[in-house]
């Protein structure tokens, strides 16, 4: 099974991840996105930042109903600070049946030789990259590469900052989350 790896904090999950995610998985030769929710670092104490099992329990909510989209805590029990490369060794002994790919948004290239191993992570493997509004100045070794797959996903610039600053604003963000996550929000209070 090839699973595409969707990383984020996914604070709040919203219907811009999981169109992005459903459409590569319509649109690919991906069998299923997984998203892996990023803990909070030790190091970055972030007020805004819900608890980890919070933003899984989102994540869940979000994908239950679907059958190619997953969450994933892998990187819970993994040693902090993490690193992508890390966490693909770790999926790949774990899971050697299944074949992983990276997703990311396209303004995520510009930095991505900055990434730890970057060069392993490229030779090893594919990397599905969806459009975002940006300048598209994506560096030259990276346009025509090989294991670099542009998705032209429709462009969602729908934020999970967007949606907790109205959230603390007291504004109507309903429509831009999957139902059960909205009234998980709405009951628990976050955000506000």
């Amino acid at each position: 099974m090839k699973v595409g790896l969707f990383f984020g904090t996914f604070n709040p999950i919203h219907v811009g991840h999981l169109t992005i995610a459903n459409h590569i998985v319509e649109h690919s030769d991906l069998d299923q996105v997984w998203f892996v929710v990023t803990p909070q670092s030790p190091f970055k104490q972030k007020s805004s930042l819900l608890d980890n099992y919070q933003r899984l329990e989102m994540v869940y909510l979000a994908t239950k109903d679907y059958t190619t989209l997953k969450p994933s805590s892998i990187e819970f029990g993994l040693k902090q600070p993490n690193y992508t490369i890390d966490t693909l060794v770790y999926l790949e002994e774990k899971y050697p049946q299944h074949d992983f790919a990276l997703i990311m948004g396209e303004d995520n290239l510009k930095s991505f030789h900055k990434w730890k191993n970057y060069e392993l992570i490229l030779e090893n493997y594919s990397i599905y990259v969806y459009p975002r509004l940006s300048k598209r100045i994506v560096p030259e070794q990276f346009k025509a590469h090989p294991k670099i797959i542009n998705i032209s996903a429709p462009i969602m610039e729908l934020s999970s900052t967007f949606i907790r600053q109205e959230i603390k604003a007291g504004r109507n963000i309903r429509p831009m989350l999957p139902d059960e996550v909205w009234k998980y929000l709405d009951e628990m209070s976050f955000y506000k």
